[in-house]
């Protein structure tokens, strides 16, 4: 299950610089991996043992004056919709302005728990100057810095008192593939084409997230549950939002998958948003699965497909090693050599590596091509063992963790990869002290 928290407010309140303060004490967990997220829009925040994903719409925001505030209008409706609660960011510095009072009077209207957060109070004056807000008529009212961080840690309790205890939903112990990417790539499609039948659309009406379409495929002695996100349809004259809605709802269903599918459409290629879902998915430790579609519509040469996946995994690089599947979900071409791909990255995920044979062949990849030597130290591996998480993460006991740089620890994971079954699936290496 995910929680999701939207940061919504007009330009130049904070919303980023909050953004980033919330997720500072993971920040340097997220960093430690490879293929950190390629921008900042999402990310998932920890406080007090709960974890819930925050977004900052304003890094959605397309940047032309002349839309700006219809776009921000834009915004907080979808997070209304699609979060399950508001943070309302405003600046004591301006007071209330007529776009803060608007966005206001919307958000007195959701279901969902809207938190107003005056920022910028960082000193007695401005803790009176703030009390103005009070006239925006909210409940939960909080006044903080988002550059300080004062303050943060009572919104932060706050939000965390609503956030529910995880409900583990009960479809016995089968894998979990999600089908994410972009709308009109053909989610909906494949998953008809899979099970032979037509399923409804999910609307985008308000509140619909949750109701991520769940089905149990069992056929060819294959069985596993599809979590489809394909309930993202065009709303009239509303295309530029779909991305957002589109991160949205793949968040959500990253969350509860053990295989992220991501579809692409092969005429457009992988986009940033692509890439952006795509590092979600890979900094959550799930399993990639590749799908190109609508293949059926390319014009083919000889090296078509192995020049198009070249270029893909050049993109998706540092993580590239994932399989790449050309699938017409329309003729059904290929769309059962995907799935046997999504179970084969769930097996390789769950595999627990002895760890005699971890270090037999880990030994001699050390011995091949040693540590380099940092401020006179020679670093010296001597021991590796697989740790008992739910994503494959390793740790190499040695005299100088904190020496052991970059280039080093990727020649380590390639060495990994090359050795053991670790297609579609992101590992984490640790280095610990011996």
């Amino acid at each position: 299950m995910s929680y999701t928290v939207a940061i919504t407010g007009r330009p130049n309140v904070g919303k980023s610089t909050f953004f980033n303060r919330m997720l500072e004490q993971r920040k340097s967990i997220v960093d430690d991996v490879s293929g950190v997220t390629r921008d900042r829009q999402y990310g998932v925040a920890d406080w007090i043992g709960k974890t819930f994903n925050v977004i900052d719409t304003g890094g959605f925001v397309a940047d032309s004056d002349d839309i700006f505030e219809r776009e921000i209008r834009k915004q907080v409706h979808i997070a209304i919709g699609e979060a399950n609660a508001i943070i309302f960011m405003v600046d004591v510095t301006t007071g209330i302005t007529n776009l803060d009072q608007e966005m206001a009077e919307m958000l007195r209207r959701s279901p969902k728990p809207v938190y107003l957060v005056v920022n910028k109070v960082d000193n007695h004056n401005r803790q009176l100057e703030a009390a103005e807000f009070y006239s925006l008529g909210f409940e939960k009212i909080f006044f903080l810095s988002s550059i300080s961080g004062t303050g943060t840690g009572e919104l932060l309790d706050e939000i965390c008192s609503k956030i529910p205890d995880e409900v583990i939903e009960d479809h016995g112990n089968l894998p979990k593939f999600a089908i994410i990417g972009q709308p009109n790539v053909g989610k909906s499609s494949l998953l008809n084409a899979l099970t032979g039948q037509e399923r409804t659309i999910v609307s985008t009406i308000a509140g619909t997230t949750r109701d991520a379409v769940h089905t149990t495929y069992n056929l060819f002695n294959k069985e596993f549950v599809l979590i489809d996100t394909a309930g993202i349809r065009r709303k009239k004259k509303v295309s530029e939002d779909l991305e957002f809605y589109s991160v949205i709802r793949a968040i959500s269903a990253v969350d509860e998958a053990d295989v992220c599918i991501l579809l692409l459409d092969a005429e457009k290629g992988i986009t940033a948003q692509d890439l952006n879902i795509f590092s979600l998915a890979e900094n959550k430790g799930k399993g990639i699965v590749v799908l190109v579609n609508k293949w059926d519509l390319i014009k083919k040469e000889t090296n078509t497909a192995r020049d198009y996946e070249k270029l893909l995994k050049q993109k998706l690089a540092p993580f590239n090693d994932v399989p790449i599947i050309f699938i017409s979900a329309t003729e059904k071409q290929r769309i059962f050599q995907a799935m046997e791909a999504a179970l084969k990255v769930y097996e390789n995920r769950l595999q627990k590596i002895p760890t005699s044979k971890l270090n037999d062949v880990m030994q001699k990849a050390l011995e091949s091509y040693h540590a380099p030597v940092v401020r006179g130290h020679a670093v010296k591996i001597k021991f590796v063992t697989q740790l008992p998480t739910a994503v494959p993460s390793f740790a190499f006991f040695c005299n100088f963790p904190e020496d052991i740089k970059k280039p080093y620890r990727n020649y380590l994971e390639n060495q990994m990869r090359a050795n053991f079954p670790l297609t579609g699936v992101p590992i984490r290496i640790f280095f610990r002290k011996k």
